[in-house]
């Protein structure tokens, strides 16, 4: 063996050499090769690659499905903006699962913190797609087509034949039909001046005589795409401005009744985190009239469906305005402003009164009451807390068109043909657990008024008709039968904005699936013994089946054959030199 002095001379005179080492020789040290070092990120190139993830077309497609997504909750659970009579239901008929559900925000879906988190990511997101992709849309806007390709014959589209016209003839052909189909054409001929459907290149034409044109067309493709997630991107916020800054009220208003645009002028109002409730339009809408329609035809699937509601009213824009008498109808709201007032519900309002033992009026007043179905079968309540030593109160049904049955009362037609108003009477405390609807009878700490015969009192009233209450409560009478209308404010702002961008992301869609991308190429060289041979080739982004066609009229109009001949060939035209497209 070797010492380690020999070793290392024998080393260093292969070396002086210059021998190169063995391939096959392994290098043995006691020590190995240390591992590969991957570069650290560190905080901003973290940051770079979070924010390239979150831009990405694939992110926005996977937020947008979130979003459809996350608003189903909002249509399986009742929302506590637009019904919250509901929610309270919802919530005493489920004690175990309602709290849980509340506190995961599913009566509050679209202002819940996690349906917020997902609508903000969207926008970043979109946003992060459309700027750089509008700042390349707009530098091919101002650039030039791209040169021809040495091999046309490569393209998707290729044409080749024969004229008898020179060179400089197929090409300003080739311009004229190109510009007349709206392409943008580049010239490779630095004689020619500048027009508004081209460039000029000041690149010499080749020594052998040939000559290119180069042309491109579809723009407005990518424009329309770029408007339609621009749209969207505007819609979203119009969506979001117009939560932060809107307002929605209902009322529920009698015929001769009176709509002030005050907060206590409703019975609910739910408005957004940016809202001056003390800065309200200060207008008021007067109920005259309200005309019902219903189908009359007994022989018909619609018989008693509702046909037309219009409603009379008398309104003041403002303070000191002339009173004016407008209609509202059901798709015909009031305008004032930004606000509107529509016509969504009707129903009845019997004018009952409740007088004492010597005759006092305790309670006098067009009640409302509430339809349950589709004849109008109305249930209400009646509190009478003006009655002495205890409060009155009397629950019960409308009848528009009463009939009896084994079951009871009911109605037969929504129309109000035989009124009828079928009550049972309270005795005790009408609000043991505070506020409460003005619809239903809390019960809980009252007692029921019975007759001579010791059984549950039931009232029946017609119009006109009174009834004497027992133990000298006083009496109960139904004087007349009024309507009443169900009108609804709404306040927003961004609605004008949401439905320009609506429009807007219609219109950019339409251009992103009809207009086509293509780009033309036309080559013309001389032919020995005179004329030219020229090549066209095209190409699509994308699929496009009429590019074939579209080439094949170029063909045509640069004098070939009427149809597409050999792709790798002759066409075996042979025409007269090509003059006016």
């Amino acid at each position: 063996m070797p010492t380690p002095d020999a070793t290392d001379a024998t080393d260093n005179t292969q070396a002086a050499a210059g021998s190169e080492p063995d391939p096959g020789a392994v290098a043995v040290t006691g020590e190995e090769p240390p591992a590969p070092r991957q570069p650290r990120l560190g905080l901003v190139g973290w940051l770079r690659w979070a924010w390239r993830q979150l831009t990405s077309m694939r992110t926005a497609l996977l937020l947008l499905l979130l979003v459809a997504v996350a608003a189903i909750p909002g249509s399986v659970f009742p929302q506590r903006d637009i019904d919250p009579g509901a929610v309270t239901t919802y919530l005493e008929q489920n004690p175990t699962w309602g709290p849980w559900a509340d506190r995961l925000y599913l009566f509050d879906v679209f202002t819940s913190p996690w349906f917020s988190a997902i609508y903000l990511l969207l926008v970043v997101s979109l946003l992060g797609c459309i700027v750089p992709r509008t700042r390349l849309h707009w530098r091919a806007l101002r650039g030039r087509p791209p040169k021809a390709p040495s091999r046309l014959a490569r393209l998707s589209e290729h044409r080749r034949f024969e004229v008898t016209g020179t060179p400089e003839a197929v090409q300003a052909s080739a311009r004229e039909a190109l510009r007349s189909a709206r392409y943008r054409v580049r010239r490779d001929d630095a004689d020619d001046s500048d027009d508004a459907g081209s460039t000029a290149d000041t690149r010499e034409n080749a020594p052998d005589g040939v000559r290119e044109v180069a042309a491109e067309c579809g723009y407005l493709r990518e424009t329309g795409n770029l408007v339609f997630h621009i749209g969207v991107v505007v819609v979203i916020i119009a969506l979001a401005w117009g939560y932060l800054v809107g307002w929605k009220a209902d009322r529920i208003v009698p015929v001769g009744g009176t709509l002030t645009n005050t907060v206590s002028g409703y019975d609910t109002f739910a408005s957004g985190p940016l809202v001056d409730t003390d800065a309200l339009q200060p207008f008021s809408v007067k109920l005259d009239s309200l005309d019902v329609r219903f189908e009359e035809d007994a022989g018909g699937a619609q018989f008693g469906a509702a046909r037309d509601f219009r409603a009379g009213t008398t309104v003041t824009p403002e303070p000191g305005a002339p009173a004016q008498e407008r209609e509202l109808a059901v798709n015909s709201p009031l305008q004032f402003g930004n606000s509107y007032v529509y016509l969504l519900g009707n129903g009845y309002a019997p004018v009952i009164t409740v007088r004492d033992a010597q005759g006092t009026v305790l309670y006098q007043q067009a009640t409302p009451f509430l339809p349950q179905d589709g004849v109008y079968t109305s249930s209400g309540a009646v509190k009478v807390v003006a009655s002495q030593p205890q409060q009155l109160g009397f629950s019960g049904l409308f009848l528009p068109t009463a009939y009896m049955t084994p079951d009871g009362p009911a109605s037969a037609f929504p129309d109000a043909r035989n009124p009828a108003l079928v009550l049972t009477g309270w005795v005790g405390d009408l609000m043991p657990s505070g506020p409460q609807s003005v619809y239903q009878l809390d019960t809980s700490r009252m007692r029921q008024l019975t007759g001579s015969d010791g059984k549950p009192l039931q009232i029946v009233l017609t119009p006109g008709q009174s009834v004497t209450l027992p133990n000298g409560l006083g009496s109960i009478s139904l004087d007349r039968v009024d309507r009443w209308a169900g009108l609804s404010t709404r306040y927003d702002p961004a609605r004008p904005l949401a439905l320009g961008a609506g429009l807007a992301c219609l219109v950019g869609l339409l251009g992103s699936l009809l207009v086509r991308r293509r780009r033309v190429f036309v080559r013309a060289r001389p032919r020995p013994g005179g004329g030219s041979v020229v090549e066209i080739g095209a190409l699509a982004r994308g699929e496009d089946a009429t590019l074939g066609p579209a080439v094949d009229d170029l063909v045509v109009r640069l004098g070939g054959a009427s149809g597409p001949g050999d792709p790798n060939g002759d066409s075996g035209a042979r025409t007269p030199t090509p003059g006016a497209t």
